[in-house]
């Protein structure tokens, strides 16, 4: 553990006004969890975080923690905060595999989750405990989602997500996998077969593009893709990342890690904009950083930038004429990422916005009764805490649909 959990529980000041349980999404009962835990009791400190959240153990790995559960600790206004991601991993990794998952009989009725990332896993949790029978889709051979191709191994070991199965199989939940809802079975073969209701959770797995020339190089990648499988590519020794979001951080740290030499991250602004935990630890790795730089286009020798001018107040005041070749061997683009429209293109009547996100109403319903949805197909990309927050609400809207 990088910080002994028992010091750092006991450095809880269990505040009348938890100001670290209103900064976390979901909202985790952090003082009541902390207080049990001291009291050596970790099956219900254990029991009560899983129940908020049944994606905890992941979350306790890669949710932002500084700007949520710790950056509003009280003690962090004057010093170091409680390490509140340490104490809830220690909780939910030691009782996970003995927790026992209560589940009322089954109601006879079947729910259909397409997507097995943060939020399909969630809701299929969820409604099991309710005692419906799910059965979860995925167009990928492993669970997970995002969690599975998107984040590397050494953020989130890929065991969890395997534990993660385990847990699903043995509260009956049938899983899927290799299944791609849109092409040989559509959602009306799913209603056809008995489906009360379905849940849809494909998550934003279409790379955003520049649209400059030379996209369609060969040493040109798009950051989804790469992060998919990163040892199916040869990249060469210097790689060039544009974009400087939390996923081109997670790309730049892999790339090291596969053995490039020189890699450089590139953004317009004057800003990294992945959180500071995740930009710090891309620069301790020994990624390197250009701000300013607007892409103009990418050649076989790698990618070609403009300067855009700043003044003092960081306004910008124009763009250099002059453009400015950067040698690579592989450009890899990291600007985002929006949904596949295999679903809305098969399914008649389920509509989403012009950027592709189903459209849903407060509670998920799409534009079809009966289907519901969350995750980054509604919200874009976002967060795993944000996927199972928004998740939870569902959940008791379809099981309300459904009575």
């Amino acid at each position: 553990m990088a910080v002994h959990v028992i010091d750092e529980a006991n450095r809880c000041l269990n505040c009348k006004k938890p100001m670290c349980q209103q900064g976390c999404p979901i909202h985790t009962p952090i003082p009541k969890m902390i207080e049990a835990f001291k009291e050596g009791d970790l099956n219900r400190a254990g029991d009560m975080i899983f129940a908020n959240n049944p994606m905890s153990l992941v979350c306790s790995l890669v949710c932002n923690h500084e700007n949520q559960c710790e950056g509003h600790c009280i003690l962090g206004r004057k010093g170091q905060p409680v390490h509140i991601s340490s104490i809830e991993n220690y909780i939910s990794d030691t009782i996970f595999d003995k927790m026992k998952i209560e589940c009322q009989p089954k109601n006879g009725k079947k729910v259909a989750v397409i997507g097995a990332g943060p939020a399909g896993i969630t809701i299929a949790i969820l409604l099991t405990k309710k005692g419906y029978s799910v059965t979860i889709f995925d167009s990928k051979d492993k669970i997970g989602g995002v969690l599975q191709y998107g984040i590397p191994a050494f953020r989130l070991p890929k065991t969890i997500l395997d534990r993660y199965k385990k847990k699903l199989l043995e509260i009956g939940v049938k899983i899927r996998p290799n299944t791609a809802i849109g092409t040989a079975l559509e959602i009306k073969e799913l209603f056809r077969d008995g489906y009360e209701s379905i849940f849809i959770g494909t998550g934003v797995w279409r790379p955003k593009t520049l649209g400059v020339k030379g996209e369609s190089l060969g040493n040109v990648h798009y950051a989804i893709d790469y992060l998919a499988n990163p040892d199916a590519y040869d990249l060469g020794e210097r790689v060039a990342i544009i974009g400087m979001g939390n996923s081109a951080m997670d790309v730049a740290r892999t790339v090291i890690r596969h053995g490039a030499r020189e890699v450089t991250l590139y953004a317009r602004g004057l800003a990294s904009n992945a959180s500071e935990h995740e930009t710090a630890y891309a620069r301790l790795d020994g990624a390197a950083f250009e701000f300013g730089k607007q892409i103009a286009e990418i050649t076989d020798d790698g990618p070609v930038f403009e300067n855009i001018l700043y003044d003092e107040e960081g306004n910008q005041t124009g763009v250099d004429e002059k453009m400015e070749q950067i040698y690579a061997d592989s450009t890899i683009i990291s600007i985002s990422q929006g949904p596949k429209s295999k679903l809305v293109n098969t399914t008649e009547g389920l509509k989403a916005s012009p950027n592709g996100l189903l459209m849903t109403d407060e509670n998920g319903q799409t534009t079809i009764p009966g289907i519901f949805a969350s995750g980054d197909v509604v919200l874009g990309a976002r967060t795993v805490v944000e996927a199972a927050a928004y998740s939870k609400v569902v959940a008791e809207a379809m099981d309300e649909y459904m009575r």
